[in-house]
């Protein structure tokens, strides 16, 4: 009997023993857990306000890749108050946020520490003409006439719009870059007519124009049967568009001459419908002249 209460008694120690180990322990790994969460706490609110890791201002945002619109333009298209802890900036967000806006065709954001602040790397859609779907006279507006719908998919029938084509042919209210930076310079090349009615040829159009070494302001499209151009030469009828467009482009190219030949206050047009037989209209003239040969 006595051996056996002795057994127990020593169990009964052992046990208190562990128990006692036991709450040690989980006491121990408490405080822990607790000192790891208040420091990761710390450490979150630290890199929020540590100066570190804000950026101060817009002149943070470092912008590469942009050519037409400012720095400082590109910089109010984002949509960030200052200061900005650095953590809190979501790069793709930003990007995709740019990328919405007219002028923007691509953008890309990263955060910097070395120096301190944003990277915003743009491609921008560079305008090469104003169009609109009626001839606006006289000059070319800076802003959206009164009763003028900034969006040609949205306008009403009648009512005619002012934007900006790139060389793709996408179409840009004139607003998206003259609000953001009212002295950048606008295209000299003027398109007039429905963009529907060119936009399947508008890529090709204009590298056919840009090539030309002859210097052409205006594109009229309103006449699906007949597409005028306006040029130091002066005004170019080509007809209807076709494939053939190059070839008038080419035979335009070589009339570079003309003035030393013609008074060109004497010519209502020039005839390029077939450009095998360019022909001149005098004014006053019904039958109009083959143009020489170069």
């Amino acid at each position: 009997m006595d051996t056996i209460g002795t057994v127990s008694q020593s169990e009964l120690a052992r046990r208190r023993r562990q128990l006692r180990r036991s709450r040690r322990q989980k006491v121990f790994q408490a405080s822990w857990q607790l000192l790891a969460v208040s420091s990761l706490a710390g450490f979150l609110l630290w890199t929020t306000t540590s100066p570190a890791l804000v950026i101060d201002n817009p002149e943070q945002v470092e912008i590469d890749g942009n050519e037409f619109l400012s720095d400082r333009a590109i910089r109010s298209l984002l949509p960030l108050s200052y200061p900005q802890s650095m953590l809190q900036v979501r790069p793709q967000e930003l990007a995709r946020e740019l990328e919405s806006q007219g002028p923007i065709a691509k953008a890309t954001v990263s955060r910097e520490l070395f120096p301190r602040g944003l990277k915003v790397t743009v491609q921008e859609r560079y305008p090469v003409a104003i169009a609109s779907t009626v001839d606006i006279a006289p000059g070319v507006p800076t802003e959206t006439p009164p009763g003028l719908s900034p969006n040609p998919a949205a306008e009403s029938p009648g009512m005619p719009s002012v934007g900006l084509l790139d060389e793709r042919g996408m179409w840009m209210p004139l607003e998206s870059y003259t609000a953001l930076d009212p002295t950048a310079q606008l295209p000299q090349l003027r398109v007039i007519g429905p963009l529907e009615q060119y936009r399947f040829a508008w890529e090709s159009v204009y590298q056919s124009i840009r090539r030309s070494p002859i210097k052409i302001y205006e594109i009229n499209w309103q006449d699906p049967a007949n597409l005028i151009l306006k040029t130091e030469l002066g005004v170019v009828h080509c007809g209807p568009y076709s494939p053939r467009f190059e070839e008038q482009m080419s035979r335009l190219g070589q009339m570079g001459d003309l003035p030393n030949q013609i008074d060109l206050a004497q010519i209502a047009y020039i005839d390029l419908t077939n450009p095998d037989r360019p022909s001149l209209q005098r004014i006053g003239v019904t039958a109009p002249p083959t143009v020489p040969t170069p």
